[in-house]
């Protein structure tokens, strides 16, 4: 595990900023569109995604860089980081949970390869895969913690 933590970390704070990128355009698009956004309730799911990988880029490196650097801060312990992976992973899996009701539809079928269609299914795709990608994190971390304290009692 403390091989791939590094890596996992890395992983969620890239997919973050891949997030944030995308929504901070969709925000910036939908503020200068005459017609605006479909709906309030969508507009604040896409400001919530937006918060979302703000947070995730902000702490994901954050995390990135105490683990890699070695530092025995108490922001870099396991606990502290299992506390935010839970954190992480329910507001990313509500975040898709209600934007996934919210854009409706989601065939992108006979629609131009970059298209609002395909742009909202990949806002929700990316949700979904930091979700995943925190419980991921989160579980290696406790069987590497369980694996640890095993083979310290069996020495």
């Amino acid at each position: 595990m403390a091989g791939y933590h590094p890596f996992l970390f890395f992983l969620i704070a890239a997919v973050g900023a891949a997030e944030l990128g995308l929504t901070a355009y969709l925000v910036h698009d939908y503020e200068n569109r005459a017609s605006g956004y479909p709906s309030d309730r969508y507009r604040s799911l896409i400001i919530f995604i937006l918060f979302n990988a703000s947070w995730t880029v902000l702490f994901g490196f954050a995390y990135l860089l105490f683990i890699v650097g070695g530092a025995l801060h108490a922001l870099a312990s396991i606990a502290s980081s299992a506390i935010w992976l839970i954190i992480t992973a329910i507001l990313w899996g509500v975040a898709a949970g209600l934007f996934r009701n919210e854009r409706g539809g989601g065939m992108c079928d006979g629609e131009p390869v970059i298209s609002r269609c395909r742009q909202v299914q990949t806002v929700e795709a990316l949700a979904w895969t930091e979700m995943g990608l925190c419980i991921l994190t989160l579980l290696a971390a406790c069987f590497w913690v369980r694996r640890s304290r095993r083979s310290y009692t069996l020495t």
